[in-house]
């Protein structure tokens, strides 16, 4: 059978009613130190300054009946927040941009909710985009900032069916993707009935705070500053989609790999393919420099390595450079091992270097400019976090883009209709390079399908 990723037969959208409460503050349980904590110098970065929305399906569990999934999770996240007080609390910055929590126990942001809905309404493949997810996880006139905002914002909606959604958007100038899912972890053990969270959390900012002096070691070409004298306004007509890689498609592709690379990761096989197609399908000159960025998590890299349960910032987004031309006519063997090559150079001093350059350099955004962003959370547990109702039908990230940049993808694993464990791509584009990109990667797959 032909694999097939065309945009025409997308299915009828679902449209239904969520009826919200008035959001609250959910504080502390018990009294949490007030005190003005500082953040590192990777937190303090403009790129991080950004609202990342997550989102988890969870159907009907009979064991759970009679039980309130809004009242046991409201009840967790007051729990939880005595250990992650700084949570509770809201960003200031300095006159030198430098970010720092005051912690003085104001809360987090709570929505309970019900929808007129049931699981099943939303079709046998849970992915983005979702249909009302601005309901689902509802932006709270006056919450969507960074600074003197609540840190977290949390809904729970309760569906017709008796299972539930939890929705929740994380301001990542205070917290990476490992910590939220440390911290989400820590919601499931609380809701449990645990007495104490399944980790101590770490703060330790000063672990990425640039060095005294600062010293940039490394090239650091994920944040050069380029203009694009061809684009005056960002596109309107952004439109986003997932796309379901399974083991047939993933092995189509590595076969096109040359021996050297046959230690490539599926993450890197996927990135670089993303990437080639995107590039055609974007129709850039064949001269112009093209970025792929790879968000690396750095506690592995330190001596001795820091941590899960450390929950501030501790990526860098090491850059893949080649110009279009070369990417889109060269094989796909060409960008694995760009990718590849970025990723492995990152190590302790690398980050330390990251950090330096964000003070010397005025904490600048990474590079916009016919740049692609990628995360990989295969790995990261999303669906693993059970409340009580068991794990999440669909769990992770709920749209692709962070903040006002719309070209950041995210790999979540996921199943398709047929029930296939796969690798869903979250990637937004303008809606005719999102239909070129489609078949860019039809073609590809379609004439060198493997049996």
């Amino acid at each position: 059978m032909a694999f097939s990723r065309t945009l025409e037969h997308e299915s009828p959208s679902l449209v239904f009613t969520v009826h919200r409460k008035q959001p609250e503050l959910v504080a502390p349980c018990k009294a949490t130190p007030h005190e003005i904590k500082i953040l590192s110098d990777i937190d303090s970065q403009a790129g991080l300054r950004a609202q990342i929305p997550i989102i988890q399906f969870y159907c009907s569990e009979p064991s759970m009946e009679g039980k309130d999934p809004v009242e046991i999770i409201r009840n967790a996240i007051a729990q939880a927040l005595v250990f992650y007080y700084p949570l509770a609390g809201r960003l200031r910055e300095r006159p030198d941009g430098k970010l720092m929590v005051d912690c003085n126990e104001e809360g987090v942001m709570f929505i309970e909710a019900d929808a007129d809905v049931t699981l099943d309404q939303f079709g046998d493949a849970l992915e983005p985009p979702f249909p009302c997810f601005e309901e689902l996880l509802y932006d709270v006139p006056g919450s969507e900032g960074v600074i003197d905002t609540p840190l977290l914002l949390i809904q729970v909606t309760r569906l017709k069916c008796g299972g539930f959604i939890f929705g929740l958007r994380f301001n990542h100038a205070m917290i990476d993707g490992v910590g939220i899912v440390t911290f989400m972890y820590t919601l499931s053990a609380f809701s449990h009935g645990a007495q104490d969270p399944p980790f101590t959390p770490i703060w330790r900012r000063e672990l990425l705070t640039a060095r005294d002096p600062p010293r940039v070691t490394c090239p650091h070409p994920e944040y050069d500053q380029l203009t694009d004298p061809n684009v005056t306004t960002l596109p309107t007509d952004l439109q986003q989609h997932s796309f379901f890689f399974g083991d047939s498609e993933v092995s189509t592709l590595r076969s096109l790999l040359p021996e050297s690379l046959s230690s490539a990761t599926t993450f890197q096989i996927l990135t670089a393919f993303v990437w080639q197609c995107r590039t055609k399908a974007l129709h850039f000159n064949p001269n112009d420099d093209v970025r792929m960025m790879c968000i690396t998590d750095g506690r592995a890299k330190f001596n001795p390595p820091i941590p899960n349960s450390y929950y501030g910032n501790c990526l860098v987004l090491p850059a893949a450079v080649t110009t279009a031309g070369k990417l889109t006519e060269g094989t796909l063997g060409y960008p694995v091992g760009l990718i590849k090559e970025a990723i492995e150079k990152v190590d302790e001093e690398y980050i330390h270097s990251v950090a330096d350059f964000m003070v010397t350099n005025g904490r600048p955004l990474f590079t916009t400019v016919r740049s692609c962003i990628v995360l990989d959370t295969t790995y990261a547990g999303f669906r693993g976090v059970d409340f009580g109702w068991g794990k999440a039908l669909y769990g992770g990230l709920a749209k692709p883009g962070a903040g006002a940049f719309p070209a950041v993808n995210f790999h979540v694993p996921s199943q398709n209709e047929k029930g296939e464990e796969g690798i869903l791509v979250l990637t937004c584009l303008p809606t005719q390079a999102l239909k070129a990109f489609a078949k860019v990667m039809d073609e590809v797959l379609e004439s060198n399908q493997t049996n």
